[in-house]
């Protein structure tokens, strides 16, 4: 009988131990769901759409994806934070709703402060895209032009606080520029009118409009990263153009919800890294203009702080609040 009874509990000790191991015995069959708080179809979706297909053996239960759009990002995330941070359940997200919105609204259903970092999937470099009926073919002469046509010049937006609305504050406040902000529901009906001559201008990242560029129906001056893209080398940055403040990143990142331990989070960002890493993969993501990154845990958390401090400055240098 004793000897039955420390089998037993020799059992129970393997048990607790694979239940470490994985989180909990019922994640076992559980799948990883990532949730995207945008629609399907754009850059944010298509992306972790696509390394959810890689990563999906190393789960018995598979890789969802599951959308939850509004409110900027935020109904996605609430979701999120209010997880079991038993790393079964991921926000994969655009900056909003980890580095912006808890500067721009004036409540929050969750604390953007509180997220657990996993990595960062890719970054997608801001442009500035005009309409190629303004009579301007450089940087240079676009400032010149604005500055002559104060409040004339329209900007398309993806939205008030989308990061084309900040990157468009931004190129004011460095240039000392004024144009007259328009804000749209998403990348897609701004970019229609643009092309459509209804706006001057949109501050779009470089995936969505360089087709557009290459197809002649709109013209992109100048890309806000430090490096030219790989999908248009022929268009300069703004540095080459003499404005290196003008760094405007979208970041596709990937975060936990709150009290998820490091061992999870490391596990995970191993796992979307190597995924990263496969030549198909990069391949996906360079034809989206998307720069692959899969950094760790604590590289994600530094470049987070960062890009939440830039933002904040802006948002507070143009006094913009929801």
């Amino acid at each position: 009988m004793r000897n039955a009874s420390i089998r037993r509990r020799e059992a129970l000790i393997g048990i607790a131990a694979a239940v470490a191991a994985t989180g909990s015995l019922a994640q076992s069959n559980q799948p990883l769901k990532i949730v995207v708080p945008f629609s399907a179809g754009g850059t944010a979706d298509v992306l972790p759409r696509l390394v959810a297909e890689k990563i999906r053996t190393d789960y018995a239960g598979g890789v969802i994806i599951e959308n939850k759009p509004g409110a900027g990002g935020n109904i996605g995330a609430d979701l999120v934070f209010r997880a079991p941070p038993d790393g079964m359940t991921v926000l994969a997200s655009p900056p909003g709703p980890i580095a912006i919105n808890h500067n721009l609204y004036q409540k929050l259903s969750f604390d953007p402060t509180r997220w657990v970092p996993v990595t960062i999937l890719a970054t997608v470099p801001n442009a500035l895209v005009i309409n190629p009926k303004l009579p301007v073919k450089s940087l240079g002469e676009f400032i010149a032009y604005a500055k002559a046509n104060p409040k004339k010049v329209t900007v398309a937006t993806q939205g008030d606080g989308s990061t084309s609305h900040l990157t468009a504050a931004m190129f004011m406040q460095l240039t000392g520029t004024e144009l007259t902000v328009i804000p749209y529901k998403g990348t897609a009906p701004a970019l229609i009118d643009l092309i459509g001559g209804n706006v001057d201008v949109f501050f779009d990242n470089i995936s969505s409009s360089a087709t557009y560029h290459q197809a002649g129906k709109v013209r992109i001056l100048a890309v806000a990263d430090e490096q030219r893209s790989q999908i248009l080398p022929q268009v300069p940055t703004f540095a080459e153009q003499q404005w290196p403040a003008m760094q405007a990143l979208t970041f596709f990142s990937v975060v936990a919800p709150p009290g998820t331990s490091a061992e999870i989070a490391q596990r995970l960002q191993k796992q979307m890294a190597q995924a990263l890493s496969s030549n198909d993969i990069r391949k996906h993501f360079l034809e989206q203009g998307a720069v692959p990154c899969g950094w760790d845990p604590t590289k994600t958390a530094q470049f987070i702080r960062q890009e939440t401090e830039k933002w904040k400055k802006v948002l507070k240098a143009a006094n913009v609040k929801l």
